[in-house]
């Protein structure tokens, strides 16, 4: 058969088509390779002039391989989920199939991608489990009729390229995973390395040297893993001198000025006992000293010290002058330990968000097992638990100060938890509104698993069985708590139900998470409209 033929016949035995396929699937590695592949088989096997695979993020479908297409579109091109043929199908969960395409009421031209040239089009979802991934189509330039026969034989390869695709995509973002925590350990060594450190105080320390009009300067700070007082800047003195063992705290001029948190001032340090090397000091030609500490938040991180040649009368001026100096050398360490520090916990968080959703996606896969048939509800609700955890450390990698937006939080929660459980024909209108306070990272996670527990009760049992609905989560702040009230319009709580002890497992772990580890409080009621309403009660502080 070739293109715009209106007879439907297919262009050889359906059986041969799918085994070509699936070695075409078996034989690539990468998911770039598999997009590639199955189009260009499909688009062989189907004699079609076109076929384009999109994926899907969030609400659009991304133009990602294409026979036909302009390649320029690739990864640019993209429709929202319901926009054109194509993103129909993915909304209606059924495949859509038109002989003149540009006729259809529905249909919609991608930009950029020179689609005008094609007449006809049949488009279906690429569903893995019940996990809409995406769409395939074909196009013919020629009209052309669809037959049954066709749209089974696309079906069928839609059902063998959904399962590669999502395990491709697991593969490419574990990839990307170890490539990103390489390169994240190689920034880090760079970050933390001597020579970014020494680069840094060695310039403020010549600048001590020149501001105090001294012969030299050095810088002495702690090193946290072993409490040792170890030199990291110390321009104008000599490699011997430089390679002086390390110091206990309390040892040396330096231990004496950290330990007592008080400038110290040396007429000699080759005449004073508390010097641990003078003839080191009469071959580096050092005599008088002044020390300060460096102190951040009632916290000593180091000692500052100059040196002079010559006998040297340290005066008021110049102690308050070394102090300022020290101060604000200490502000800059901890500014760069801070900065370091927030940069590694936020891209913490980051890594964790990726791995949860991995182990998201391995779950995902492994409901793929005709074995795992009757865990797959529990392998679904693990899967939504899980999902709500990556949420919050979503947002942590973007936050500065370590706090979550409950209100963001709750959005997220509630739409990753719905986008797993809808089915393609039901439509649930989840709203949240009210006030947006900020927690820290414990109670979030603990508010965000009883968020999706709340909601997948409500798509379970209020709302089961329907095509639409609502759900509705109010927020208050208050002084001394945070208030979460999670409302449906479903068919209600049984007149008889009583939360403490007709609990499931949902219940039981909203009761730990909130009562038990929180300290707040839960209420399961019926609505004032009704349907049920949750209440969740968190102190601050909790």
């Amino acid at each position: 058969m070739t293109a715009g033929d209106a007879s439907g016949a297919l262009p050889r035995n359906p059986i041969d088509a799918l085994r070509e396929i699936g070695r075409a699937i078996n034989s690539a590695w990468g998911l770039d390779s598999s997009l590639d592949l199955i189009t260009r088989r499909t688009a062989h096997l189907m004699g079609m002039d076109s076929c384009s695979i999109y994926l899907l993020s969030g609400d659009r479908l991304t133009l990602q391989a294409s026979t036909g297409l302009d390649r320029a579109a690739l990864g640019r091109g993209s429709l929202r989920v319901g926009e054109g043929l194509t993103g129909w199908a993915v909304a209606h969960g059924q495949a859509v199939a038109s002989s003149d395409a540009a006729s259809d009421p529905r249909f919609q031209y991608v930009p950029g991608t020179r689609e005008e040239r094609f007449q006809s089009l049949l488009a279906l979802p690429l569903v893995n489990q019940d996990h809409i991934i995406g769409a395939i189509n074909v196009q013919t330039q020629a009209r052309h009729e669809f037959s049954q026969a066709e749209i089974d034989l696309l079906a069928l390869i839609g059902d063998l390229a959904a399962g590669a695709l999502e395990k491709a995509i697991l593969t490419e973002r574990l990839q990307r995973q170890v490539q990103e925590l390489t390169a994240v350990q190689e920034v880090s060594q760079a970050v933390t390395s001597s020579l970014y450190l020494e680069e840094m105080l060695g310039l403020i320390v010549e600048l001590t040297a020149k501001t105090m009009n001294v012969h030299s300067a050095s810088l002495v700070l702690f090193d946290q893993p072993e409490g040792e007082l170890v030199i990291h800047a110390r321009p104008n003195l000599s490699a011997e001198y430089q390679r002086r063992p390390h110091r206990a705290p309390g040892e040396g001029i330096a231990g004496v000025v950290a330990e007592t948190r008080r400038p110290v001032i040396v007429a000699d340090v080759r005449e004073d006992s508390r010097f641990r090397d003078p003839e080191r000091a009469r071959r580096e030609g050092l005599c008088s000293l002044l020390g300060v500490p460096l102190v951040v938040r009632d916290r000593v991180r180091g000692v500052l010290r100059c040196y002079t040649q010559q006998p040297h009368a340290f005066s008021d001026t110049e102690v308050a002058l070394l102090s300022t100096l020290a101060n604000q050398t200490a502000l800059a360490i901890e500014n760069a330990h801070l900065s370091v520090r927030a940069a590694v916990v936020q891209e913490m968080h980051h890594r964790v968000k990726n791995n949860l959703q991995t182990v998201a996606m391995l779950l995902r896969l492994q409901m793929s097992d005709p074995k795992a048939a009757a865990a797959r509800p529990a392998l679904q609700e693990s899967i939504n638990r899980i999902l709500s955890i990556a949420e919050v450390h979503e947002i942590l990698a973007g936050a500065s100060l370590g706090m979550v937006d409950v209100r963001a939080l709750a959005e997220r929660v509630s739409r990753a938890v719905s986008r797993n459980m809808l089915r393609p024909d039901q439509r649930v209108a989840i709203s949240v509104g009210g006030d947006a306070p900020s927690l820290p990272s414990q109670p979030a996670t603990s508010l965000a698993l009883a968020v999706a527990e709340l909601v997948q009760n409500s798509l379970e049992h209020g709302l089961d069985g329907r095509n639409a609905g609502h759900i509705h989560i109010d927020i208050c702040d208050m002084p001394a708590a945070v208030t979460l009230v999670v409302t449906d319009d479903g068919r209600g709580l049984p007149p008889d139900f009583d939360a403490a002890v007709q609990a499931n497992l949902g219940i039981q772990i909203i009761r730990t998470l909130i009562e038990e580890d929180l300290g707040g409080t839960f209420r399961y009621a019926a609505g004032a409209s009704g349907g049920a309403a949750a209440t969740l009660t968190i102190p601050r502080g909790g």
